[in-house]
């Protein structure tokens, strides 16, 4: 099994920047796609960016040009830089471990982590 840990959520003004970590631990394996979802209330989950094996990235049109996801294969971790953030970026953020992000192969993995709360608001 893959254990997920998220870290870096919080409250920051509109405008502002937040890094979001995921560290994965247990029976990795390979190295896997990642990616970082987001669900806020009332609304489904849905892809921000994600990160296969290989480096490429998928991003979300709304977050394009402000959010950066990269990863660390040596520390199992994947990171996301946000910036320029907006109201609506607030949700709670998740990371997924073992998906792919291609045009023509794209899903999420298996295993979810417990989720951060990003709230945006002055």
């Amino acid at each position: 099994q893959v254990q997920l840990v998220e870290s870096g959520g919080g409250l920051v003004q509109p405008g502002g920047s937040l890094r979001l970590s995921c560290a994965a631990s247990g029976s990795i394996g390979a190295i896997n796609g990642m990616g970082w979802y987001r669900q806020a209330p009332g609304k489904r989950r849905e892809l921000v960016a994600a990160i296969n094996s290989d480096g490429s990235t998928k991003y979300s049109d709304t977050v394009k040009g402000r959010f950066t996801i990269s990863r660390d294969n040596a520390k199992n971790t994947v990171y996301l830089q946000m910036n320029s953030l907006k109201p609506e970026d607030t949700a709670v953020y998740y990371c997924n471990w073992g998906g792919r992000y291609y045009s023509t192969l794209n899903y999420a993995g298996p295993t979810w982590g417990q989720g951060t709360q990003v709230t945006v608001s002055s």
